[in-house]
């Protein structure tokens, strides 16, 4: 007992005086967007623990439809409330900022994750398993394919229905990402999205073996970038002595006021900068799948179950874009002359890369990898542009290229043979004529990504590119209309093999999907229409979000 005395007064001495930690501030109307879709996907993980297996698939879809529709009309609410224009701000002690761009970034990416929510429903398109409908999710995803487990989950008919809190966690990610304000939780909300797409790509019911590689690829190289960009985060501190944008932009531009003598001697060295800089650049490039950081896009789009390759290819690059901009406009834009020649070269990269690597293609959703490739370079000449102009360029063709992804991957699910789904190119010969309405609305989303007038490709294409040209980056718009001929090529190829070639006779069918997938489509094809032929509205709403708070 003798020894408990110094301890004992150890303690007392380190307990005194007494610190108090002031309590944070947090606007939760401001956050409201996040923190429903947040709320919700947790309220989904509930339903998988107490409900009973028959009840889980209609309370988790009503869940995802009306905390998503929650979501959105907040981030309506807000915008509405003047927090897109002269109330923007920096909430959550300085973590998170409230303004145009990421009140347009988050409803877009709401609007698009509803959409992607019922093609995750969606039940009609595989024949019935054992009398029981079945979706395109492994029936246990835990389960070794091919083995005892997965045959048993099988004819019991089982469905996965965690995927609606997977996913739902993952658009809260998104829906952070590109309203970051400092260095750490761009990271966190990097992973928060990351994690959960990781585990979806791994569910595909038809392919086990292909999607559980794809998944893995993924983590990987997703792992890879998320320490890049960790590293880079690290780098940009000891440069700026914090992570906020605010104060690193202050740093940077020589306006800073106080500085912490521990970091004085490192403080304002530009290799650090430099060095950190293009560390986080290489980490948003990944996600948003620019040259040379896209060689998981094609295999993680192929091996994905398809209606998770739609929900990835138009929500991720929404948000990757949305951090890219704000990074880039916020941040570093005393560096203009550092980052621009780099930036070039990716761009120039990507477009002819995505665009001449995909007319090789016999794979539908290769093809359109590639095809998401080349319009990463197309959304970066806009960047590039480093002007207002350039922002809501941006915006509007996110919106735009969001919901033709999402319509042409929600047609892919419906062609199909004995095998699940058919996505070789060969099988989609004379699909116009065995099917008219669907080749049609395929062929509509196809001269969408061509760029032809009247869609909303064009809108978008034209934006981006007069931004561009403004911006000094005329090289940059002649590369890009070369590419886009050339991506034109392999549009248009497969557009003559549905409606110009014969019909193989043990080719596939077309699956007569539920109103959700009909839904997904129809939304898909009035929004190209809408925005080809129409596009001012848009891209005022665009020009008016176009301003970032500092």
């Amino acid at each position: 007992m003798s020894h408990a005395a110094p301890v004992h007064s150890l303690w007392t001495l380190a307990a005194d005086p007494p610190r108090e930690i002031p309590a944070p501030h947090i606007e939760y109307a401001q956050l409201a967007p996040t923190l429903i879709v947040l709320g919700v996907a947790v309220l989904g993980i509930l339903v998988e623990a107490f409900l009973p297996r028959r009840a889980r698939y209609h309370a988790q879809l009503l869940l995802s439809v009306v905390g998503l529709t929650a979501a959105f009309a907040a981030v309506v609410a807000l915008a509405a409330g003047g927090h897109a224009g002269e109330k923007a701000r920096i909430a959550a002690m300085g973590a998170v900022a409230v303004d145009g761009p990421a009140l347009f970034l988050q409803g877009t990416i709401l609007l698009v994750s509803l959409i992607a929510v019922f093609t995750f429903a969606e039940r009609r398109l595989d024949p019935a398993a054992h009398g029981n409908r079945v979706d395109s999710f492994a029936a246990q995803g835990s389960a070794v394919p091919g083995g005892e487990a997965e045959q048993a989950a099988v004819k019991a008919g089982f469905t996965t229905t965690e995927v609606f809190p997977l996913a739902l966690f993952a658009v809260g990610g998104m829906l952070v990402f590109p309203a970051a304000n400092d260095l750490l939780t761009l990271f966190v909300a990097l992973e928060v999205f990351s994690l959960p797409l990781y585990v979806l790509c791994a569910l595909a019911r038809r392919q086990r073996l292909l999607s559980q590689e794809s998944a893995v690829k993924y983590f990987l190289l997703g792992a890879f970038s998320s320490a890049f960009l960790l590293f880079g985060v690290a780098l940009l501190y000891g440069y700026a002595g914090t992570v906020t944008y605010a104060g690193i932009a202050e740093v940077v531009s020589g306006t800073t006021r106080t500085v912490d003598p521990a970091l004085a001697s490192t403080m304002g060295n530009d290799a650090l900068l430099l060095i950190g800089g293009a560390l986080v650049l290489m980490g948003l490039l990944f996600k948003v799948g620019a040259v040379p950081f896209h060689m998981w896009t094609p295999d993680v789009y192929q091996g994905a179950p398809t209606p998770v390759t739609g929900f990835m290819a138009a929500a991720t690059k929404v948000a990757g874009f949305g951090a890219l901009l704000r990074l880039l406009y916020v941040v570093l834009p005393g560096m203009r002359w550092d980052w621009r020649p780099v930036m070039w070269g990716v761009a120039i990269v990507t477009m002819l890369l995505g665009a001449i690597v995909a007319v090789t293609q016999t794979d539908v959703k290769r093809l359109l990898a590639y095809s998401s490739i080349a319009h990463a370079g197309f959304i970066l000449a806009g960047v590039i542009a480093a002007s207002p102009d350039g922002v809501s360029s941006v915006l509007f063709y996110l919106a735009a290229y969001s919901f033709v992804t999402l319509g042409a991957f929600s047609v892919v699910t419906l062609v199909r043979d004995a095998g699940g789904e058919a996505t070789h190119l060969s099988k989609w010969a004379g699909l116009g004529r065995r099917s008219p309405l669907v080749a049609a609305v395929f062929a509509v989303f196809l001269l969408a990504f061509a760029g032809i007038p009247l869609t909303s490709g064009f809108a978008g294409k034209f934006a981006v590119f007069k931004a561009a040209a403004q911006g000094g980056a005329g090289t940059l718009v002649i590369v890009g209309v070369l590419s886009s001929a050339i991506a034109a090529f392999f549009y248009v190829r497969v557009i003559v093999l549905m409606f110009f070639s014969e019909p193989k006779a043990d080719g596939p069918t077309v699956a007569v999907p539920s109103v959700l997938t009909s839904t997904a489509i129809a939304v898909g094809v009035a929004v190209t229409v809408v925005l080809g032929v129409a596009p001012q509205y848009f891209l005022d709403l665009a020009g008016q979000a176009g301003t970032f708070v500092r």
